[in-house]
């Protein structure tokens, strides 16, 4: 989500003092069946991944399971997108347009589908290998795996969003990468953005705390070079300034009383590519 949109939030429940919306025990259910179809697409779209393949047939596919698993696609129509999916292909940072792009022998490429069921909303994302992997490729997906792990690793009440960031920061700059500073995490539940923006770099301490009930994303962008992006002229397509190599994975979460629930785990253990 880039920063600067201005989120909509469920009109029903408590917030804090923050304006975060806080949800009941109860409503983990809805977001595990969400979050678990779309991981499942993610799943079975990986089959589909080799050179030759067009990422319009990706989008084609995702958008057959959706409908066929009696589901709705979260982005067909939102703000005039018309695609069931994100498609993100080597220097693409985020929100690539699914199309007539052939993938090449060694395209990197991040899969980010959000899918409606029963009224909530499961949005994940991971990387994708076509063909053959190259060493720093393959090391790019790597530290981006890692750094949204020990951002998860940081959620537990009464820690705060800044802490999740510094988690994020201080691990992909060690390893002499960037984290992209133009788009972010956001709350969701029965909407797709609501507040809080979660932010992937920061100071440990800073921004809100943390409360059981709260439901966001991490998804944290890496690039290769710099942490710089552009929007292209499709208002969507964000790539990196200086063209090097971007990776993102996301999961959905939900804050526990004693740390935190992964809404969107792969359920063949695919989350990562190479793993």
């Amino acid at each position: 989500m880039r920063q600067k949109e201005s989120p909509v939030d469920d009109p029903r429940g408590r917030l804090t003092k923050d304006g975060i919306r806080l949800y009941e025990p109860g409503d983990f259910a809805g977001m595990h069946a969400a979050g678990r179809l779309a991981a499942e697409i993610l799943d079975e779209v990986a089959a589909l991944v080799e050179p030759g393949v067009t990422t319009e047939a990706l989008d084609d596919f995702i958008r057959n399971r959706v409908e066929t698993a009696g589901a709705r696609s979260a982005t067909i129509g939102y703000r005039g997108y018309q695609h069931a999916s994100c498609i993100s292909v080597n220097h693409v940072v985020c929100h690539g347009i699914p199309g007539p792009k052939v993938l090449k022998d060694g395209d990197i490429l991040n899969i980010d589908v959000t899918v409606i069921v029963d009224g909530w909303y499961g949005d994940t994302s991971r990387m994708y290998v076509a063909g053959q992997l190259s060493r720093k490729a393959e090391r790019l997906i790597q530290v981006t795996h890692d750094a949204l792990m020990l951002g998860i690793e940081a959620v537990r009440p009464g820690n705060t969003f800044g802490d999740i960031g510094f988690a994020i920061q201080s691990y992909v700059e060690a390893q002499r990468m960037s984290v992209v500073r133009d788009f972010c995490g956001h709350g969701l539940g029965r909407v797709f953005h609501a507040p809080p923006n979660v932010l992937h770099y920061g100071r440990a301490g800073t921004g809100p705390r943390l409360e059981e009930g709260m439901f966001f994303t991490i998804e944290p962008m890496v690039n290769l070079g710099r942490p710089e992006t552009k929007v292209l002229a499709d208002d969507w397509t964000a790539v990196t300034r200086d063209k090097s190599l971007s990776a993102q994975f996301e999961h959905s979460v939900g804050v526990t009383a004693d740390g935190c629930e992964i809404f969107t785990p792969s359920p063949a253990g695919r989350f990562h590519p190479t793993k």
